[in-house]
């Protein structure tokens, strides 16, 4: 058994179209053979443990010896979004997928939102978020009018000038919109609260005090198991918004990747036993869906360099894992999120006959792995892997 086991979701970080892509509309999307043909990157440590190996990859070699087992995953549940991805990830299978809104929320659902809070609504479009408060940002601040957006995904965002609506008056509409989108008539994901400062258009940033209302997972996931049995479970990143807080014993919020990595080196550095679980958001947020594949590809040639960092912390009975939880292939069309493959990597500090082992029919594999190996009572539709990798 492993005392630790620290899990790295590398945010849209897809390996291939998957079998069921063309339902998606996805078919001929390839998030990582596509950035690494917009621009040529050194990944000499994810190379090292067989990246290249589970599918051939543009600039990495599969080594004879890789210093990892590897493998690609499929996803069963019914969506390709961030909450789908990781609840599957942690075990469950969504079988009905959560709304998503390509001609703006209904009229309904406005005119509550405005009722409850006191503020009008404008924008109510799918929308880049960059874009939305340089559109929509000037009139806000004269006017106070709520900015509400959203876009491929099943979320539900609204920007505010900071000095206009404070952040904690934000967060209490945020608040007061997940309970009116609760119910199946407007069901989304997330409610997330996007605030922003500036001067006036092109001056205008959003800050680091976003925050997601997220529903709670519709089931106990693996993270429950592990609290309810005592073992820790650090959330890093948006990990603690994706699960509402569901399963988590301690978590920090962090700002961008590279801070990301900054609190898993902090987390690895305590003494504790049971998971830490990473999100690294940036490949998606800030460049997938903003299809800027050369971005794409520094992002993921910044975690390979920090890569040395977090094998240095590894102690002799840790377990890493690195996955995703869907694609978003920069160079598709749109701005959606694409059905594909994730890459599975587990590693470890003990020598290991490190190979190939059997690709995943679930995500939810990664989850009955955790339970096996801290052998807490789970039920989930997934296998565990454990076995192969000893």
């Amino acid at each position: 058994m492993f005392k630790r086991i620290h899990l790295i979701v590398l945010d849209s970080v897809g390996i291939g179209e998957a079998k069921d892509a063309e339902n998606f509309g996805d078919k001929g999307a390839h998030t990582l053979k596509h950035t690494l043909e917009s621009k040529a990157v050194d990944f000499s440590n994810l190379e090292s443990l067989g990246l290249g190996c589970i599918e051939e990859l543009p600039g990495l070699n599969c080594p004879e010896q890789p210093n990892a087992f590897f493998a690609k995953m499929s996803e069963v549940s019914r969506g390709k979004d961030t909450m789908t991805g990781h609840w599957e990830i942690a075990g469950l299978n969504i079988k009905t997928p959560f709304k998503t809104y390509p001609d703006g929320f209904p009229d309904a659902l406005i005119k509550k939102i405005e009722e409850k809070t006191n503020r009008k609504v404008v924008c109510n479009l799918p929308y880049s978020g960059t874009e939305v408060i340089d559109d929509y940002g000037e009139d806000h601040m004269k006017t106070g009018d709520l900015i509400v957006y959203t876009s491929a995904d099943p979320v539900l965002q609204i920007a505010a000038h900071e000095e206009v609506i404070p952040v904690d008056e934000l967060y209490e509409i945020c608040e007061t919109v997940r309970e009116l989108t609760l119910d199946d008539e407007f069901l989304v994901g997330r409610v997330i609260a996007r605030p922003f400062i500036g001067e006036g258009k092109g001056k205008f940033t959003r800050t680091e005090n976003r925050h997601d209302y997220a529903l709670s997972p519709f089931e106990p996931t693996v993270l429950d198991a592990l609290k309810d049995n005592d073992y820790t479970v650090y959330a890093v990143g948006k990990i603690n918004d994706i699960f509402n807080g569901q399963g988590i014993t301690d978590m920090v919020r962090t700002k961008n990747n590279m801070d990301g990595v900054d609190k898993l080196l902090n987390v690895m550095d305590k003494d504790f036993e049971g998971l830490s679980f990473t999100n690294l958001v940036d490949f998606d947020a800030v460049y997938g869906h903003r299809r800027d594949s050369e971005g794409y590809a520094d992002a993921l040639k910044e975690f390979d360099d920090r890569l040395p960092e977090i094998f240095s912390k590894l102690k002799e009975d840790d377990l890493l894992i690195i996955t995703a939880d869907h694609g978003n292939d920069p160079t598709f069309t749109g701005t959606d999120h694409t059905r594909e493959y994730v890459p599975l990597i587990v590693t470890s500090k003990k020598q290991f006959d490190y190979k190939k082992i059997n690709d995943r029919e679930t995500f939810s594999d990664v989850a009955a792995t955790i339970a096996d190996n801290f052998n807490v009572q789970f039920s989930t539709h997934g296998n565990s892997f454990l076995g192969e990798i000893k």
